[in-house]
């Protein structure tokens, strides 16, 4: 970080251009990369520098005069390093007014030296977090004095500059050579915002640390990614996250607002399958219009495709396995917006990259958050994500005829689907493929029709195949048009008081019902 001292000057007309001047320095970094010509700089500015621990070695080593803070304070650094800087003779230099006159006799009665730059960084708490280090080295992590002299020099931005980051090292070497080593206000005041967007982020880190029972919520992203617009061109777009962790861009055009949503469903579906044999998806709108697991990925995809070949064009493709050519080469064939693999063949992510503004993405291994978070109303809403997928051994068989291991497999199947597509939803299944769903209906009956419809337009057999809801029948309307089309299995959460009317169905009509206690619920 970086703070400077004002110091004005003035046009023949005597109308001040708010220029600040630097005069002296203080620089204490924990990550040194990139400090070296900041420090020629400000050298070659005649600035004098104080400093503190391994930032003055580096500086001596530089062969950069440094003052050493010790000599301004008369005290050493002490507790092993927490306490360097936390001194008035250090905060006073920071935070005197230029303005003000009982400011200037202070600084002159305790003989506080005026501090005009300040390089300061902050002890990496959220990477000592991440690494999965013991709770006393994260504790020490919790910069003190760091965040200390970033508050306080962002507060005097009318007198100070402060530049938090080493990312904004270039850009402020470029206005001091704009300027001659000076600095306008107006350029104080923006980096002022960039140092409490550093200063907030940090201390909302660390609340969530420690946070693990309140009810209190805060969240903060860094450094969002401007989108061409939102979910419509008349909206405004931006991403918050760090993109480049889960993904490699290996071609295409920049993603839109709704790339991203579609992109996040096909990867929370696919990660339900990672386990699995060869499973391709494809996804429009958020919700799986084919998947398919097979023995190849390529018959993965075409069973994948053949599920709703309308609804794919311009859809978003996924992959659990390596792409290789021949999966390529089908792909290709078709209009898509985004493809996502673990890895490619180099041929097949040649030919893919042959559609220039194809979006190919490279899934790399990376956990996703458990939360949930959406806006509503004058907030926020709040929760985990739906991490329970239901199983062989949370099935509860309720009717007289049990599933037979196919069926159960395919229900397990279909199960994923169903929690992963917008409710009100029916999932229909058979062989590992999806045959088709309704979705996102006012009514489970309309889902279920509507499913029935598109599995009849691309012409499969539903005799034998499984249903899946994501939500109980309060009615054994469902089952009994599903029994009429050839349905044999069907897979519910239960729970409705009037789940006998739907289980006394299916015993009459030879189906078998499973219940898993489980609602999926999606919206």
């Amino acid at each position: 970080m970086f703070i400077l001292k004002k110091t004005y000057f003035y046009t023949s007309f005597l109308y001040p251009l708010n220029m600040l001047q630097i005069k002296s320095a203080l620089i204490s970094v924990f990550d040194k990369n990139g400090l070296e010509p900041i420090a020629k700089k400000l050298h070659s500015l005649g600035v004098k520098i104080y400093s503190t621990g391994g930032t003055e070695h580096l500086l001596n080593k530089l062969e950069i005069p440094v003052v050493k803070v010790e000599d301004i304070t008369s005290y050493p650094s002490i507790l092993g390093g927490r306490v360097k800087t936390l001194h008035p003779k250090i905060f006073g230099g920071i935070l005197n007014r230029s303005d003000n006159e009982n400011d200037i006799a202070d600084i002159e009665k305790y003989n506080i030296p005026n501090i005009d730059l300040v390089i300061v960084d902050l002890y990496p708490f959220e990477k000592t977090v991440a690494s999965g280090e013991s709770e006393e080295n994260i504790i020490e992590k919790i910069d003190i004095g760091g965040i200390s002299l970033i508050r306080a020099a962002a507060k005097n931005f009318k007198d100070v500059i402060c530049v938090s980051s080493k990312n904004d090292y270039d850009y402020f070497l470029s206005k001091l050579d704009e300027g001659s080593g000076k600095i306008n206000e107006s350029l104080s005041r923006e980096f002022a915002a960039k140092a409490f967007n550093i200063s907030s982020h940090y201390d909302t880190a660390i609340f969530n640390y420690f946070n693990k029972e309140s009810n209190n919520f805060k969240t903060s992203f860094q450094n969002g990614r401007i989108l061409r617009y939102g979910e419509n061109p008349h909206q405004k777009g931006i991403f918050y996250g760090d993109f480049n962790s889960i993904f490699t861009q290996a071609n295409g055009k920049e993603l839109s607002y709704n790339n991203f949503l579609d992109i996040d469903s096909a990867i929370n579906i696919m990660n339900e399958f990672q386990l699995d044999s060869p499973t391709f998806a494809i996804l429009k709108h958020n919700n799986a219009c084919g998947l398919a697991i097979r023995n190849s990925l390529l018959e993965a995809y075409k069973d994948a495709l053949a599920a709703d070949p309308v609804s794919a064009f311009g859809g978003v493709l996924i992959s659990n396995k390596l792409i290789d050519l021949s999966t390529a080469e089908e792909i290709n064939k078709l209009f898509c917006e985004v493809v996502i693999a673990p890895s490619y063949e180099k041929k097949a992510l040649e030919l893919l990259c042959t559609k220039k503004n194809r979006i190919i993405l490279i899934k790399k291994e990376t956990k996703l958050s458990n939360d949930s978070i959406r806006t509503c109303l004058n907030g926020v809403l709040y929760q985990g994500k739906d991490n329970i997928t239901d199983t062989k051994s949370n099935f509860k068989t309720c009717t007289i005829k049990h599933p037979t291991e196919k069926e159960i497999q395919d229900m397990i199947f279909a199960s994923k689907i169903c929690k992963h597509t917008k409710s009100n939803t029916i999932v229909l299944v058979k062989d590992k493929q999806l045959i088709s769903s309704g979705t996102g209906q006012t009514s489970r009956v309309d889902a279920l029709k509507q499913a029935i419809e598109k599995s009849i337009n691309f012409s499969f057999d539903l005799n034998g195949a499984v249903m899946a809801s994501d939500a109980f029948f309060p009615f054994p309307d469902c089952v009994e048009i599903a029994h009429n089309q050839g349905i044999s299995s069907v897979i519910q959460p239960g729970g409705s008081i009037k789940d006998n009317l739907s289980i006394d169905y299916c015993n009459k009509n030879n189906l078998s019902m499973v219940l898993t206690g489980t609602r999926h619920f999606k919206h």
